[in-house]
């Protein structure tokens, strides 16, 4: 069966769950909704293919039998996963919009504090209550470079042009915000509490420049007119803010 992902390789601190600060005890990803394989093991003889990634290239042989035969194993590094759907989101309800930390799942921390090495995040659906607030993510700039990608649904800042499956880079220090579709449908809706729904975002943060691959300039795939959704802001229509 054909599976599709995003895969992020984390050249820093292993990543692990956020400090949760004022937070407490319970909120965004909790440890109980981490799952690991039990211990198993498959004796099979037949050719596998084998790929390893070393040194920043691709490597693969083949086995005439399964690499997972081996019974007895022990170790602190193990592989998990975790279902989005269990993250506690946290939210404002008061106003303003809140920084895309409070959407972290799990954080590689840097040698800086506050400044990440990579930061996964993610938008899942959830409630949006706010007032005297413009409730997208405003206009910014900032010194993490943002990686996003929509696996399903649509980005409530986006939302007639970015497609599941697709993803967006803004490197440190380009300006960004929310498309003219969302702007004016924001600014003109009722400020009461309404649910985002049939949407998953994704985030990698990170302080480091993300650069692009030959592909990635030169594939058919590529958007050429992403920044012509915000053509149509005349002046007075936004304000800037910082981030870090």
């Amino acid at each position: 069966m054909p599976v599709r992902g995003y895969v992020c390789e984390n050249y820093g601190a292993p990543f692990r769950l956020p400090d949760l600060g004022p937070i407490g005890a319970n909120g965004l990803a909790n440890p109980r909704d981490f799952e690991t394989p039990v211990a198993a093991f498959e004796d099979v003889d037949r050719p596998t293919e084998c790929v390893q990634k070393f040194a920043g290239r691709l490597w693969v042989t083949t086995f005439a039998h399964s690499p997972l035969d081996v019974v007895a194993w022990h170790g602190n590094n193990a592989p998990y996963r975790y279902d989005t759907a269990r993250f506690n989101t946290i939210n404002t309800v008061s106003f303003d919009h809140p920084d895309p930390s409070i959407f972290t799942v799990l954080t590689s921390p840097s040698d800086t504090p506050g400044t990440a090495n990579i930061d996964f995040v993610i938008f899942p659906p959830r409630w949006m209550v706010a007032e005297h607030t413009f409730r997208p993510p405003w206009f910014h700039r900032n010194v993490m470079s943002e990686f996003m990608g929509l696996v399903t649904g649509a980005y409530d800042a986006k939302e007639g042009g970015f497609a599941p499956g697709g993803a967006s880079l803004h490197n440190c220090m380009s300006g960004h915000g929310p498309d003219q579709a969302s702007y004016d449908k924001a600014v003109a809706a009722e400020l009461k509490p309404h649910k985002l729904t049939d949407t998953l975002a994704f985030m990698f943060e990170t302080r480091m420049p993300i650069r692009t691959t030959q592909w990635a300039q030169t594939t058919p795939l590529m958007q050429l007119d992403y920044d012509d959704v915000w053509t149509g802001f005349t002046k007075g229509d936004v304000s800037q803010s910082g981030e870090g």
